[in-house]
């Protein structure tokens, strides 16, 4: 019955690590692009509102929901530990929680919090455009790449399974 119950979160955990991974490549990909191309207080003002709105019930349940599977997973990999697979649990799960969640906290939401404190039509607020441009879209992409790796370790997990 554990067993299955691995089974179910690591197929739920990989799915949610694609969601995630999904939703910072956009950013990364061109959503940051668009925004710096507008001029330096349009871009803020819509990336503000986007911070705003990114915070609701849809991705609050894929982002820490899928952080939820991950912490369930660390107990799972204990279980499986005498196999690869067990292994590869513990690791998908270590690397979403700190280069997902981690970087989050410690390095997306300081940056949101100093654009959230300056008027958009400031010569300050444009200075801190050009720089929260660069350092957001960089740590937004280690935040792509770690649910992508995670997904891709939880679906080995499930595969040496078999």
């Amino acid at each position: 019955m554990i067993h299955h119950a691995i089974v179910v979160v690591t197929f739920a955990a990989a799915i949610g690590c694609g969601l995630v991974a999904g939703i910072f490549y956009a950013f990364s990909s061109f959503v940051m692009g668009a925004l710096g191309r507008l001029p330096s207080d349009h871009g803020i003002a819509a990336m503000q509102s986007i911070n705003v709105v990114v915070i609701n019930r849809s991705f609050f349940l894929a982002f820490f929901g899928t952080a939820a599977l991950c912490a369930a997973l660390l107990v799972g990999a204990w279980f499986w530990w005498s196999m690869p697979a067990g292994k590869l649990l513990l690791l998908a799960s270590v690397i979403y929680l700190v280069g997902t969640i981690g970087v989050t906290i410690f390095c997306n939401v300081p940056l949101n919090n100093a654009l959230a404190a300056v008027q958009p039509a400031t010569a300050e607020a444009a200075t801190l455009w050009s720089l929260y441009l660069d350092r957001w879209t960089m740590w937004n992409t280690v935040r792509t790449v770690a649910p992508t790796v995670s997904m891709a370790l939880f679906i080995a997990a499930l595969l040496s399974k078999g």
